[in-house]
């Protein structure tokens, strides 16, 4: 298992990568595989009885079917995207909405702003969860918001700041009583533990390549076939069409109809290697996950001045928000690139989350299967001389 960017130096030093949740580092089997396709294989797909018209064709559907693999779903179920926000997006625009919208106070913007537009467009309710004091998702009230009015309750797996995990079954189990849909943000989940959208009992999932060890502009959404074939394309042109005529276009079924165009053919190809890489991995991911999770807690509460800002348990995701005094994120984020180590700061997507905490940004490390307890003490060493460089 390689990952060639991870060779390079920074500044000098060795690159220590813990930016994973904005986009995660591409193993050479990913790079290689899209590599290869574009080499031996590349045409359009669909259209073509030429030999790599066919094979490019092939492999766009088998990289369909190693992420419905992934998700223990039906090549059927899976549409392929730009990525999470786009595939949100897909079921937003979709969606004949006849009903309140039930988010959360965690929610990416990807998973705010597109249900709170779809609210404002319709004149509907749109509901925000809040979180308990130790950073959870408040469920009782999520019990309270959820009602007979709802339609939809969007929310994401896993937390791309606080780290908290979403009972996923559980609101699903919630949302179906109310004849709700349920609409996930999987984005910081699928890289790090098996998902099963059956089990789940969700009724769409979205994913992003990049953030599951895949190429950028890459993603996919699974929905439930039966809410696919209910579900109107939003976008329109060549591929998505079953026959057209100057009176009217019947659409093709799903998940072609919301595929329009030419598609990013390779990025899929490459999803489906890292889809392949995942559940190859999903072993020593945990394993990873196991050992660094509470290695960080331990260390980042050796440096003073800082702030963890999430769950405090070892049940909990890889994402590692926090302050440090009254220095700025961004100069927080400066120092440890100084010293090789990519972290994030900003807001991070969540300004309804920064804002509830009272915070107007935050800094971010976060972890990939390629980190180690080494790069965790060059982290906490840098971040030390963050109070040296400010006071």
């Amino acid at each position: 298992m390689t990952f060639p960017i991870l060779e390079r130096k920074i500044r000098g030093k060795r690159l220590v990568y813990l930016d994973s949740a904005a986009s995660a580092q591409k193993p050479a089997v990913v790079l290689e595989g899209e590599k290869a396709f574009y080499e031996q294989h590349y045409a359009n797909v669909h259209r073509g009885v030429h030999t790599l018209a066919e094979e490019a064709t092939e492999k766009y559907e088998e990289a369909r079917e190693k992420v419905g693999k992934l998700l223990n779903a039906s090549s059927e179920e899976v549409i392929f995207t730009s990525g999470t926000t786009s595939a949100i997006n897909v079921v937003a625009n979709g969606l004949e909405l006849d009903g309140d919208i039930v988010v959360s106070m965690l929610e990416h913007h990807s998973n705010f702003v597109p249900w709170q537009q779809l609210a404002k467009e319709h004149g509907k309710k749109f509901k925000v969860i809040p979180l308990t004091p130790d950073f959870h998702l408040d469920t009782e009230k999520a019990r309270e918001l959820i009602d007979v009015n709802t339609a939809v309750v969007a929310i994401n797996h896993v937390s791309n700041v606080l780290g908290t995990i979403n009972p996923i079954k559980e609101l699903a189990d919630i949302a179906h009583e109310h004849n709700a849909i349920l609409v996930v943000d999987g984005a910081q989940a699928v890289a790090h533990e098996k998902v099963d959208v059956k089990a789940l009992d969700v009724d769409f999932y979205a994913i992003s390549g990049h953030k599951m060890y895949g190429p950028s502009g890459i993603g996919a959404l699974y929905g439930r076939k039966e809410l696919l074939t209910k579900l109107q394309p939003s976008i329109f042109g060549g591929e998505m069409v079953r026959e057209v005529k100057i009176e009217d276009t019947t659409w093709n079924d799903a998940p072609w109809k919301f595929e329009a165009g030419t598609p990013n053919i390779a990025g899929a190809v490459a999803m489906g290697f890292a889809a392949d890489f995942l559940r190859e991995n999903y072993e020593q991911i945990t394993k990873t996950d196991a050992e660094l999770v509470p290695y960080m807690l331990e260390r980042i509460a050796e440096v003073e001045d800082v702030t963890l800002i999430g769950v405090a348990d070892e049940k909990r995701g890889t994402c590692f928000a926090f302050t440090f005094a009254d220095v700025h994120p961004h100069d927080v984020s400066s120092v440890l690139d100084e010293h090789g180590i990519a972290v994030r700061a900003g807001h991070h997507c969540t300004q309804p989350l920064h804002c509830a905490l009272g915070l107007d940004a935050t800094t971010r490390a976060s972890f990939g299967i390629y980190n180690t307890k080494e790069d965790v003490d060059a982290f906490i060493a840098a971040l030390k001389k963050v109070k040296e460089v400010f006071t």
